[in-house]
């Protein structure tokens, strides 16, 4: 069942979206090699209590963890460890706030230190990707038009669009109706409407689209090993221009101004 919004209830579903974007921004901060994604799991779940919220991920089906933590090959879904980073890993981070009754739910791919050019132009690719569906989640689209842009944007690069895992509604509960997919036809899907919520969620990897599960029930790789890019944010369907919930902007301040964080990228 798809689940349409107030005005109110938008408010205050902005306010959960914006606690990931501060929560994300802490990490953009401090994170440097020699950190664990541990201590990354901690420093956000300090700060989202501090914050009078939840961790919308701990213990949702089981997840043991505040966040999820996913390192070069690993797409999404990554288990926080105490494995120390390394300069030139590339640290998908995925947040969930519960406030007001109301969950938030995006993530930000980071770049520790040097990396091949081939990795920092899939991580541009991955973020535009974003923003290319996002201009289609309006008033009288369809879903498959958000899908669609987002596979021709990354699939026209030789990119792996990953199948198996789709963004998805977000509300009360943090997945609701309807599933959307990376890949799809344009036309297709439901016709939005207003006050739909969203979570866009690109998840691109370098080379084939295919991925496997760990032995953990978790954690999802690529099935050849090379890296993976994950990029989200949470979106109000309006007429004409999308309501982005989410705010990338304090993130990518901090990221620039972190000197063990590879901003490269935005020049290429």
């Amino acid at each position: 069942m798809i689940i349409y919004k107030t005005e109110d209830e938008i408010k205050l579903m902005q306010t959960s979206a914006l606690m990931v974007s501060a929560a994300l921004s802490e990490i953009a901060k401090v994170l440097k090699p020699g950190m664990t994604t541990l201590d990354i799991d901690r420093l956000a779940a300090e700060f989202i209590r501090d914050n009078d919220a939840v961790p919308s991920f701990l213990n949702y089906s089981g997840y043991p963890h505040n966040i999820c933590t996913s390192v070069n090959d690993v797409v999404v879904h990554g288990f926080p460890n105490n494995v120390p980073l390394r300069d030139g890993d590339i640290v998908s981070v995925d947040v969930g706030v519960y406030k007001n009754g109301f969950h938030g739910d995006h993530a930000y791919t980071f770049i520790l230190g040097e990396i091949a050019p081939e990795v920092l132009k899939l991580v541009r690719i991955t973020k535009e990707s974003l923003f290319e569906g996002i201009k289609h989640a309006v008033v009288g689209k369809r879903v498959g038009d958000i899908s669609n842009a987002i596979q021709t944007y990354t699939e026209r690069e030789g990119y792996g669009v990953v199948r198996e895992l789709v963004g998805h509604g977000l509300g009360r509960a943090m997945h609701e109706d309807p599933q959307v997919p990376n890949y799809g036809r344009k036309g297709s899907g439901i016709m939005m409407k207003e006050n739909l919520v969203l979570a866009i969620e690109p998840m691109i990897n370098l080379g084939t689209r295919h991925v496997f599960t760990d032995e953990d029930g978790w954690t999802i790789r690529t099935e050849d090993g090379k890296p993976s890019v994950h990029f989200e944010h949470d979106v109000c369907i309006k007429k004409g221009e999308a309501f982005v919930l989410s705010d990338y902007t304090p993130i990518e301040i901090a990221e620039k101004a972190n000197a063990n964080l590879n901003s490269s990228y935005y020049e290429l």
